[in-house]
């Protein structure tokens, strides 16, 4: 038989990016099976189903108004605190399950990759689209309180700059995948880094402007010591823009922005470099 006989054919890597994206569009019907299994998985034989979507966020909204807004302060003038919080909680909350889901996928799909072949991107990418579900339930619901303070004017002033949420959800998206990637590529050898996903995205969420105004710091804002280590943070630009966009608040530095398109990228990158290097001894340490 002829080598064009075979719809799959296996050989040796030669090239650090064979990355077989034809091979992944070609399975695009599978990543839409993984990302309906995900999403019916994680909210089955739960009373509330996917209104959870909007209850984990809302709740910790609430906390974030009441601990950091009213107590300690932390929360910009003139806007209420609420969609302050509600604006970079739901940002937040899709970008750590992402990370966190797809840092632990391999391992937690090997009896899958033990059985049958596919192209194994196809799960993190189906973990990320499938986290788009529960993140558009989360965006309609901050859309009908955006729409409650501008119409009272209570100083909200949505603005043009919300054209670019497909950018910044798709940036999001890179971004996490990327860090998925490699943590889940190490893992499946040293699995500590597992156990330390979970804090070190907790810590990753006080380095960025989830929790309190970045203006508010005086080391984090435009001027300060810490400045422009702080925006060398891609998350940061990202949710000042979401909120320059929707609440009209803070200021936009552009160039950290691309700044933090180009870290995305190269972490992105890297990610793949490490996941093509170690995917054909998955196996074998899973």
């Amino acid at each position: 038989m002829k080598k064009e006989d075979f719809s799959t054919v296996i050989q040796p890597k030669t090239k650090w990016f064979d990355l077989k994206l034809k091979q992944v569009l070609e399975y695009r019907d599978l990543i839409f099976l993984f990302v309906k299994r995900n999403f019916v998985s994680k909210y089955k034989q739960t009373v509330l189903g996917p209104i959870w979507a909007v209850i984990q966020p809302l709740l910790t909204t609430v906390v974030f108004t009441l601990v950091f807004g009213n107590i300690a302060g932390l929360a910009p003038g003139g806007i209420p605190s609420f969609i302050f919080y509600l604006s970079g909680t739901i940002l937040w909350t899709y970008f750590s399950s992402c990370l966190t889901q797809t840092a632990n996928t391999f391992v937690a799909n090997s009896h899958i990759m033990g059985k049958v072949y596919f192209p194994r991107l196809v799960m993190p990418i189906s973990t990320v689209f499938s986290e788009m579900i529960g993140l558009a339930i989360q965006y309609v619901f901050l859309i009908i309180f955006l729409v409650y303070y501008t119409v009272t004017g209570q100083g909200v002033h949505p603005n043009l700059w919300i054209l670019m949420t497909p950018l910044m959800i798709l940036q999001l998206a890179v971004l996490s995948l990327g860090f998925g990637i490699i943590v889940s590529a190490l893992t499946t050898k040293y699995r500590d880094l597992a156990m330390l996903v979970a804090f070190g995205t907790q810590l990753w969420m006080y380095a960025s402007p989830i929790a309190y105004d970045m203006f508010s710091m005086g080391a984090f804002a435009p001027g300060g010591k810490w400045h422009a280590l702080y925006m060398c943070n891609p998350i940061t630009s990202i949710v000042n823009l979401f909120r320059y966009g929707y609440l009209g608040i803070g200021t936009m530095e552009w160039n950290y922005y691309f700044i933090g398109w180009a870290t995305t990228i190269v972490i992105f990158l890297i990610g793949v470099v490490l996941f093509n290097r170690i995917e054909k001894t998955f196996m074998d340490t899973v």
